[in-house]
């Protein structure tokens, strides 16, 4: 049996999670994305809204999942030596958290980064021998007013 857990009786109060993810890439691609060099346009902010719709579209790819009131959605990148990381942060009042949100839009970001580098990504032979997502995981989650959560 397939069901929808039932959140009627818990109460509306903040939540917030943050999720992280890692792509590997290679140096050149990196310094292409550094140098606004990249074919498609500005990688973080076509990644941005793609996360952000991600995190919006939840419910209609996690048939589970409820259909919660996003109060705003914070999309971060760091370029790192081998990669670019990812944290996106998602915040709500409601009856249930936001960890699959923050997933979501933590992945499909990623997802997006390849997708606008791969070009120069590829082998000879049209292969991601290099090109990794790894690591993508909540770091944060928290649960009551904001300044509880912050004391």
């Amino acid at each position: 049996m397939v069901k929808m857990i039932d959140i009627t009786e818990k109460a509306e109060v903040y939540r917030e999670a943050t999720a992280t993810g890692f792509i590997k890439l290679r140096p050149e691609t990196i310094k292409r994305i550094r140098e606004g060099l990249v074919e498609k346009g500005d990688v973080f902010t076509v990644s941005t809204i793609a996360a952000i719709n991600a995190v919006k579209n939840v419910p209609h790819l996690l048939p589970l999942t409820h259909n919660i009131p996003i109060t705003t959605v914070d999309v971060q990148y760091v370029v790192e030596e081998d990669g670019v990381r990812v944290y996106v942060k998602v915040k709500t009042t409601a009856k249930t958290g936001v960890e699959m949100e923050a997933l979501t839009g933590a992945t499909i970001a990623l997802l997006n980064i390849w997708d606008m580098v791969k070009k120069y990504e590829k082998d000879e032979k049209g292969q991601y021998p290099y090109t990794v997502i790894s690591d993508v995981r909540i770091i944060e989650k928290i649960k009551g007013s904001i300044s509880e959560s912050r004391s």
